[in-house]
């Protein structure tokens, strides 16, 4: 596919290039820029196209909406006689950031896909808030995908430094990286945090400066910037999750402000997140200890030693509790969904019944 070669710099690579199915008729790979309201913008194998849903991806949709082609979704696009074209499938996701949906239902909204770094941007003015950065970059290690946590606007504070140790201590394993698009801090090492083919996504508040960000790296002014309000809260500027080329190689992903992210199927990255308290978790006298009451447990005795803040345990359980809130909406709605599909297949058969019977 030697006409695929001009997405090397969007990250395509010989596992891609397997996953392309091989009988895919007058198709090319591509890979999607933006989404708007069932009409995908792709950058192709021969250039930037506009693309509908074939009607083989639809069916797919309505069986799992999460299926919907997003932001950084590899596909497959079809070209018609009359100059159409059609995604006709979505290769299989490496990495994606999914929360619940804003909706407060169990279902899974993919806010983009196959990222290398998820990165988690906050402004250091006003200081961040460490209980919502956890939330983020629970989000970001769910996702598959190396986290990391931007803290901009360093020019505008001369504290900086500690608290990006506060925010190191609060994202374990996280990379921690201050920023400044009027200095240029910090801007050389996300460079090379993203390489040369990978993509980096971009997640947090309005105003946090995602989009300066953006148009420092690009060296332009490719998206739109506002100035925050008087009471220090971001303004919407972003109205839609784009993927943006950068010189030299590889892509990022800007995402409109998040006004609230609800975890979902997010075990693993809250684990990765709170590593001290699971790790703390494993000498409690009992297995299923719920660090509340239980004599013998590591985790309040950490508390009691000052080794491990209130405020970081109470965290991990808010965030524990909201998800197993979560997992029973989703157990609920999936054992509805059987049902509904049950009593379908019922009535489909009574009705093949009476058509041979008459």
């Amino acid at each position: 596919m030697k006409q695929a070669r001009s997405l090397l710099p969007l990250g395509w690579d010989e596992e891609w290039a397997e996953a392309f199915p091989v009988d895919a008729p007058d198709a090319e790979p591509g890979r999607v820029v933006r989404v708007d309201r069932g009409l995908c913008t792709v950058h192709a194998a021969s250039g930037v196209v506009r693309a509908t849903y074939g009607g083989i991806l639809l069916e797919s949709i309505a069986e799992d909406p999460s299926s919907t082609p997003c932001t950084g979704d590899w596909v497959v696009v079809r070209h018609w006689p009359d100059d159409v074209r059609t995604i006709e499938a979505v290769l299989p996701r490496r990495t994606s950031v999914t929360r619940a949906e804003v909706t407060g239902s169990s279902r899974v909204q993919v806010l983009a896909a196959n990222l290398d770094v998820v990165a988690v941007v906050a402004a250091l003015v006003p200081e961040p808030v460490i209980g919502k950065l956890e939330r983020l970059v629970a989000l970001a290690w769910s996702s598959r995908a190396r986290p990391a946590v931007l803290l901009t606007k360093t020019d505008l504070v001369n504290d900086a430094r500690e608290i990006a140790e506060d925010v190191a201590a609060a994202a374990p394993g996280t990379d921690v990286i201050c920023c400044s698009v009027v200095t240029g801090q910090g801007l050389d090492e996300l460079r090379a945090l993203i390489g040369p083919q990978g993509t980096l996504g971009l997640l947090g508040p309005s105003g946090a400066g995602k989009s300066s960000l953006v148009n420092a790296l690009v060296g332009a002014d490719t998206l739109p910037t506002r100035e925050i309000r008087a009471d220090g809260r971001g303004r919407h500027t972003s109205v839609a999750r784009e993927l943006v080329m950068l010189p030299g190689g590889g892509a990022i992903v800007d995402t409109p402000g998040l006004r609230g992210v609800g975890l979902i199927d997010a075990e693993q990255g809250l684990a990765s997140t709170f590593g001290d308290i699971e790790e703390l978790a494993g000498a409690c006298r009992f297995n299923d200890c719920s660090h509340t009451t239980e004599p013998g447990c590591a985790v309040l005795a950490a508390v009691e030693e000052g080794t491990l803040p209130v405020r970081r345990l109470e965290s991990w359980r808010k965030l524990r509790r909201e998800m197993a809130r979560m997992a029973a909406r989703t157990d609920a709605r999936l054992r509805r969904e059987q049902t509904r599909l049950s009593k379908q297949r019922t009535k489909d058969a009574r009705q093949e019944r009476r058509r041979r019977t008459e």
